[in-house]
């Protein structure tokens, strides 16, 4: 499968539905961890850790989202993701706790939808 047929595809939105899950895992996981070893939680609660994550979901969603504005025309799908990422990213700012943790999964799961109906309006 070349670059081109894999945006035809969807297989761009699907990889992106996929790393949501990773990070709504990631997070989920981080939070058990600190519960119970907070020396290993901490270091998956890293900020840098989340910038580099929010850096390739920005990434990840330019082309896929962008990919689909342009073949399908329909804004929707991109609108939803750019606020899951927007969601995301202000998750960030929050200190390390439940808030940032349930602003972040909220944020995955809308990005997560945005991909979702763009693959749908591909097909």
């Amino acid at each position: 499968m070349n670059f081109a047929s894999a945006l035809k595809g969807g297989a761009i939105d699907r990889l992106g539905i996929a790393l949501s899950g990773l990070c709504l895992v990631h997070c989920l996981a981080s939070a058990v961890l600190v519960a119970v070893l907070a020396s290993a939680g901490g270091m998956l609660l890293d900020h840098r850790v989340h910038a580099v994550g929010l850096g390739l979901a920005i990434a990840l969603g330019l082309v896929a989202l962008g990919r689909g504005i342009v073949e399908h025309g329909f804004m929707m799908p991109s609108a939803i993701g750019g606020l899951g990422l927007g969601v995301m990213a202000g998750a960030l700012s929050l200190p390390h706790d439940s808030n940032e943790i349930l602003y972040t999964l909220a944020g995955v799961a809308i990005l997560a939808l945005g991909h979702d109906l763009n693959r749908r309006a591909v097909i």
